[in-house]
């Protein structure tokens, strides 16, 4: 076990994934997979794997071909993963919605669909103006049936949830938000294992509110908990990993013994995965206070300033969690 880049455990999961099971194939677009360990190792998928099982010859910037032929790749039973960027964050959705995530359902259960969608995502800071900076679409995806909505928010649960998407019979879309790659991460095993799919984590225990986030929100959160216990409010910090399953046991106990929730979140904040959260709860638990913060709905501008006067930052959190408390 050793500390790793980011993008390094996660190329690291899936050459393991590709030894293990050889007729698993990779598909991306210009993000060649190479990656290097702090101590000098190289992975490098399509010199290890080929151009048959990777799309290493240099394929077009075709997302719709990309995403149909790996569709189809585990429509016939071999595991398939596409990575896309960005910028293209529904350019699989048809394939999903109308193919991967019926199969199983179509089949009663015959056929598997081992697909995993690794989707870019973008970012709530300055420079990359609206088309770059789009977040939260994984609320899109979880509306889908038959598929399951993962986003990793460190280096050891971006390989582990990866690793276990890639063993699942269900298609899985695997949101991968680059601003949490910075930083410090954990200690990240060198053999394969799964972080399981539908299980949350409690970052951090509490007693005085219930503070939910996934990435890339968690970056702000972290910032914001420091402060919160200067001010002597004790939260309960809990990063769902998995939004569909969501792992609603986890959030139900905690919120039983806060009584206060308070969901952040960098998507729009109109029908954000965040208002799924919240009715969940109140449903199980009646009777909590309930507030979220999430990103107005406007695209996201290009200026720096205005980028941090709409994002759910960490002023903005700490503001929320005192109206709570206050409430």
């Amino acid at each position: 076990m050793a500390r790793k880049p980011y993008a390094y455990a996660q190329l690291e999961g899936v050459a393991q994934e590709m030894r293990r099971a050889n007729d698993m194939v990779f598909f991306y677009e210009y993000e060649k997979p190479v990656a290097t360990s702090p101590t000098g190792e190289v992975l490098d998928l399509v010199k290890e794997f080929g151009p048959v099982r990777t799309s290493g010859r240099g394929w077009a910037i075709d997302e719709t071909w990309l995403v149909g032929a790996a569709v189809g790749v585990a429509a016939a039973g071999s595991p398939a993963l596409v990575r896309l960027p960005a910028m293209t964050t529904i350019f699989a959705i048809e394939y999903i919605y109308n193919q991967a995530g019926k199969l199983r359902s179509m089949t009663g259960g015959q056929a598997s669909m081992p697909f995993v969608l690794w989707q870019g995502g973008g970012g709530r800071t300055k420079g990359s103006a609206g088309q770059h900076t789009e977040v939260g679409q994984e609320a899109l995806y979880a509306n889908l049936p038959g598929v399951k909505v993962v986003v990793p928010s460190n280096a050891y649960d971006a390989k582990g949830l990866l690793i276990a998407a890639l063993r699942d019979p269900d298609p899985v879309v695997y949101f991968d938000y680059s601003e949490v790659k910075s930083g410090e991460q954990p200690d990240v095993p060198d053999e394969a294992y799964e972080v399981p799919l539908g299980k949350g984590v409690v970052r951090q225990t509490g007693k005085d509110l219930t503070l939910v986030a996934w990435a890339p929100a968690t970056v702000d959160v972290k910032r914001a908990l420091p402060e919160l216990a200067k001010m002597g409010i004790s939260v309960e910090f809990i990063d769902p990993r998995t939004l569909k399953p969501l792992d609603l046991d986890l959030l139900v106990t905690s919120v039983k013994k806060t009584r206060r929730l308070l969901v952040v979140e960098h998507g729009h904040y109109t029908n954000s995965f965040g208002s799924h959260v919240i009715a969940e709860l109140v449903q199980v638990v009646p009777g909590i206070k309930a507030r979220k913060i999430a990103f107005p709905d406007v695209p996201g501008p290009g200026a720096g300033g205005m980028m941090s006067w709409l994002r759910p930052d960490a002023p903005k959190i700490i503001d929320a969690a005192q109206r709570i408390l206050r409430a």
